[in-house]
């Protein structure tokens, strides 16, 4: 299987045409390399307590927790995290607070993770997946291990984004020693976290990477989308890298674990026994 992961990653890379690799810059880090979070910013990325994972469903004294959640026991419930949201609470409009609590209440039907869609930015960088960096001279290629997402990102602002997508177009540039990327045209179905909390389709993320260690990044995002926030805010936590054999993506396509949840209720089910016979 790693020596299946080597061949797509070498493949991606001819495909690319333009992506050389290049010796470690005098003046610019290079950041190649399988990285992973050791947080759980993915259940919440604001601070929170342990607490179980569970989906409200109405009942006759109103709201209650679905039982099938709840019988999961310790394996269904969400860690405690110090969150990783600088400067307080998340600055919602009123309206957009109250979608969020919506969201929160039907994460199961909503959040587009349980549903195997492409992650978005930055929530891909701190689900519980590593992901690998190839640094070239001209782009910058990030594979996921989550659903084979992937960025190809220039050393060249290439503009309007031509259509919104789920991982948008994203572009970086250099201050200092600071890898600084940009991505705009985002669609508003992704979410950060599986505590239901969202954006907009006007959403622009800044990222930064600073290699403050050998075998670490530290990461942030800055969020700015004036339709859902009343002002830009950011995110900030390590990256950490996988060293010696454990430096490699393994494979989680899960469109197959979800063909069942989403088009199960199409699948026709054969006559049983005693059915009436179609001939």
């Amino acid at each position: 299987m790693a020596k299946t992961i080597r061949i797509i990653s070498a493949a991606l890379l001819l495909l690319t045409g333009s992506l050389s690799f290049a010796e470690e810059d005098a003046e610019k880090p290079n950041f190649s390399g399988v990285w992973q979070v050791l947080n759980t910013a993915n259940y919440n990325i604001e601070a929170h307590m342990a607490q179980a994972s569970m989906q409200l469903m109405e009942g006759p004294f109103g709201a209650l927790p679905a039982r099938e959640l709840v019988a999961l026991g310790a394996v269904g419930a969400v860690p405690s995290g110090l969150g990783v949201v600088e400067g307080g609470p998340l600055p919602y409009q009123d309206w957009a607070l109250e979608q969020r609590d919506e969201n929160r209440a039907n994460w199961l039907e909503r959040d587009p993770e349980i549903k195997c869609y492409l992650p978005g930015v930055p929530r891909a960088t701190y689900m519980p997946f590593p992901f690998q960096i190839f640094h070239g001279d001209n782009e910058i290629l990030i594979a996921y291990e989550y659903a084979s997402a992937a960025r190809m990102i220039p050393f060249a602002d290439p503009g309007e984004p031509p259509a919104d997508s789920w991982m948008g177009q994203s572009w970086a540039r250099w201050e200092d020693d600071v890898l600084v990327v940009t991505t705009t045209g985002q669609n508003d179905r992704t979410w950060f976290d599986r505590a239901g909390n969202f954006h907009s389709d006007q959403m622009t993320v800044t990222e930064r990477f600073q290699r403050v260690g050998p075998h670490h990044l530290e990461y942030s995002a800055e969020i700015d989308d004036p339709n859902v926030f009343t002002r830009p805010w950011s995110m900030r936590m390590m990256l950490y890298e996988r060293i010696g054999a454990d430096a490699q993506l393994g494979q989680f396509k899960c469109v197959e674990f979800v063909e069942e949840l989403l088009y199960g209720h199409l699948r026709k089910e054969p006559l049983g026994e005693g059915s009436e016979s179609l001939e």
